[in-house]
């Protein structure tokens, strides 16, 4: 007997086991993992990394398997939150700072100067 793949042109991924699927805790270890290595990147004041930090354009979606949040993991979620949003404002501010810093760059000449005239009042 043959089904009609029609409306399912892809097969649906295999079904994972309880064991296999990560738990609140491993998504907040993993969430937290992140804001920590941003602050890093941020501390090494390296402009190249830091902008790529700004450049990630992927939103986190929580994982639709698990269910929602446990209640006993709000208060680290929520504090969580809060740390992220700090570590976001730092990197827009330190995006902010190294654009500032570069349009100044930019509009500095690093020529020699032109030889300046002189005049000197002999009559004195």
């Amino acid at each position: 007997m043959t089904t009609d793949r029609r409306n399912t042109p892809w097969p649906s991924p295999p079904e994972r086991t309880a064991a296999e699927l990560p738990s609140w805790h491993d998504v907040l270890d993993a969430l937290e993992g992140d804001v920590l290595v941003a602050e890093q990147t941020m501390a090494r004041g390296r402009a190249d990394e830091i902008a790529a930090w700004g450049r990630r354009a992927t939103d986190w979606i929580p994982p639709s398997q698990l269910g929602a949040l446990p209640e006993d993991l709000r208060q680290r979620a929520a504090q969580l939150l809060q740390h992220q949003l700090a570590v976001a404002e730092a990197l827009v501010e330190q995006i902010t700072q190294s654009r500032r810093q570069r349009d100044v760059a930019a509009r500095m000449s690093y020529a020699p100067a032109r030889p300046v005239a002189s005049f000197i009042d002999r009559a004195l």
